[in-house]
């Protein structure tokens, strides 16, 4: 009896087989703003998009490059209203781990819904003069 098999799903390899990854992705696309952090201070902020999004992390693309490794906190707004009335903001703090071209793979430390305030869900009212 080899081991092979069981030292080639915990190495993440394969061959074709079905995804073996922790945490189910899904393909969807929000617009994001991200802080590259270094030390708690911002070192640089942009904006991008979401390729895929799970509890672990995301994939997105960005629209200027970012470094290889790095802590950065990602903000998107949630495309669910809270109670049907309030947006929310999802916040996700965690790690770079793999940069190609401008699309990101980002490691979730940690994720935290955040209201962004009541907004009018009708059009705004016209004053007759």
């Amino acid at each position: 009896m080899t081991t092979a098999p069981a030292l080639a799903s915990f190495a993440g390899i394969t061959d074709g087989r079905a995804d073996q990854r922790a945490h189910r992705r899904y393909p969807i696309s929000l617009i994001l703003r991200y802080k590259l952090l270094s030390n708690g201070r911002v070192v640089r902020s942009g904006s991008g998009q979401t390729l895929n999004l799970s509890t672990g992390g995301a994939y997105f693309e960005c629209v200027d490059p970012l470094p290889v490794a790095g802590t950065i906190e990602l903000v998107l707004n949630w495309p669910f209203l809270l109670a049907g009335t309030c947006p929310l903001k999802l916040i996700m703090f965690g790690n770079i781990v793999r940069v190609k071209g401008k699309c990101v793979a980002f490691h979730t430390l940690r994720y935290e819904f955040r209201t962004a305030g009541v907004r009018a869900l009708s059009a705004p009212s016209q004053h007759l003069t």
